[in-house]
């Protein structure tokens, strides 16, 4: 089960939640319930960011493959300029070709970064917001059991 499925497993769980009397804004959950999603949601969690790690390791793994294959382009335009003198067109031709394909996959490994690092600043952004949430409620618990005493 994925941190999405067991979010809504949650959700789930507070929309069947009974009310308590006298107070419309709290509900009963099942705590037990609520404490294995939670644990679920924790051992998840180091599952995405592999994932996201993973994803930023092949950014690097394609742009290294990347420069590379141009290298060798390079090197190859170099080596037939040096055979074939009297013909700089080509030559020209396939530096440019070579230097076109190296922009490219620049350009392409930093697009491939930038969405990895949106993604992992998104899942890290509803975790926050998620354990923020929670931490309210306890807060608001605990300052609700001082009132009671």
């Amino acid at each position: 089960m994925n941190i999405d499925e067991i979010l809504d497993e949650m959700d789930e769980l507070l929309d069947k939640a009974h009310g308590v009397p006298f107070a419309a804004h709290k509900a009963m959950i099942d705590g037990e319930r609520m404490r294995e999603l939670i644990n679920d949601v924790r051992l998840n969690i180091p599952q995405e960011i592999k994932r996201a790690k993973l994803i930023d390791y092949d950014c690097k793994r394609i742009m290294k493959e990347a420069e590379a294959k141009a290298e060798g382009i390079v090197r190859r335009a170099e080596e037939r300029a040096k055979a074939i003198v009297s013909q700089e067109a080509i030559v020209k031709d396939a530096k440019k070709s070579a230097e076109d394909m190296l922009l490219k996959a620049k350009s392409k490994s930093s697009e491939i970064k930038k969405a990895v690092n949106a993604y992992v600043d998104g899942r890290m952004t509803e975790l926050e917001a998620y354990y923020a949430d929670g931490l309210q409620e306890v807060k608001r618990k605990r300052a609700q059991l001082n009132l009671n005493k």
